[in-house]
């Protein structure tokens, strides 16, 4: 068998797709998408490295 299948195929798949559409919960979306003010950046590991912007002492040339 050649083309003829595998095109008919394809045919009808790529029409389901187009037809497709899945249902979006948008007030969802919007809750994970919002940022929340209470939530403050913990840098766990901040305490375990030195700042970059810190002077270790006299400048090598």
């Amino acid at each position: 068998m050649g083309r003829g299948r595998q095109k008919a195929k394809h045919t009808k798949l790529a029409r389901e797709l187009k037809s497709f559409s899945p249902t979006v919960d948008y007030s969802a979306l919007e809750r994970e998408l919002t940022h929340n003010n209470d939530d403050q950046y913990v840098d766990r590991w901040a305490d375990m490295y030195q700042d970059d912007d810190e002077d270790d002492g006299p400048a090598r040339v």
